[in-house]
């Protein structure tokens, strides 16, 4: 089992890297960047491992198993792999098939996802894409806890808040504020299941999809990816408490380096 000084080395060494990598992907939008500033007045490459299974095998569920499949590593990427680049030839398998939400149309936070680790990723799209919506962070962590439970890890420690910080930062915006013209969304158009435990009831999930920072007629878009633990409640899918999940590496969707990875395409069951 890790030790809690083990854990705590882990997180920081890839809040490390995704601070880094948030940092080159502010600088990769340096010229929508620049517009709105003026409206105003890494990890190494590796030979990765063959993809993740789309549903990892089932282990026995108690703390220790929760914690290893949290915070196991995921495939290292360069962080220009997340720039925009031409597609693989072909998926690595099978689209995943992720169910629709069954709350009400008009849900702020579609929710409503069944108890399974497809369910879980379900979940995460819709989070998500609604907290990155309009790139800003306050958003963002509003949503994030409204589906986190008490005890999981801090909005401010995820990748997402991070990269919305630091174009916030960069481009002079304050969080909170609006800007007329600026328009920042999150389209996840792939994932992966890292693993279960626990009957399914705990799932770590990861969305990628593309991340577009747009003002007037200029827009950047990036491959971003999103991993976190996420706990069945009885009644829906919370983020769970205790360790954070390790990041996502960040691919433009469809590359060869988020096949890699282990992303697949994903399917929303009724096609919406």
């Amino acid at each position: 089992m890790f030790t809690s000084s083990e854990i705590t080395l882990a997180r920081r060494r890839l809040r490390s890297r995704i601070v880094i990598a948030a940092v080159i992907a502010a600088s990769v939008a340096a010229g929508l960047t620049a517009l709105v500033i003026a409206h105003r007045g890494t990890t190494r490459a590796v030979t990765p491992p063959p993809p993740l299974p789309v549903t990892a095998p089932r282990v026995p569920a108690n703390d220790q198993a929760e914690t290893e499949l949290a915070t196991r590593a995921m495939v290292p990427l360069p962080v220009q792999a997340a720039l925009p680049t031409r597609l693989a030839p072909q998926e690595p398998g099978p689209a995943i098939t992720v169910p629709g939400s069954s709350t009400v149309v008009g849900s702020w936070i579609p929710t409503g996802f069944p108890d399974t680790p497809e369910g879980a990723l379900g979940q995460l799209k819709a989070l998500n894409e609604t907290a990155v919506e309009g790139g800003d962070p306050s958003t963002y962590d509003r949503a994030y806890a409204r589906l986190a439970e008490p005890g999981a890890p801090s909005s401010e420690d995820s990748g997402l808040h991070t990269l919305l910080t630091n174009f916030r930062r960069s481009a002079g915006l304050s969080a909170g504020s609006a800007e007329a013209g600026l328009r920042v969304d999150y389209d996840v158009t792939h994932g992966l299941i890292k693993g279960s435990v626990e009957d399914n009831h705990f799932a770590v999930v990861c969305t990628l999809g593309q991340l577009t920072f747009e003002f007037q007629t200029r827009s950047t878009t990036l491959g971003v990816g999103d991993c976190q633990a996420m706990r069945w409640t009885g009644s829906g899918w919370k983020i769970s408490h205790g360790v954070r999940a390790a990041y996502a590496p960040a691919a433009w969707p469809g590359s060869l380096d988020s096949v890699k990875a282990g992303y697949r395409a994903l399917t929303v069951d009724g096609g919406r």
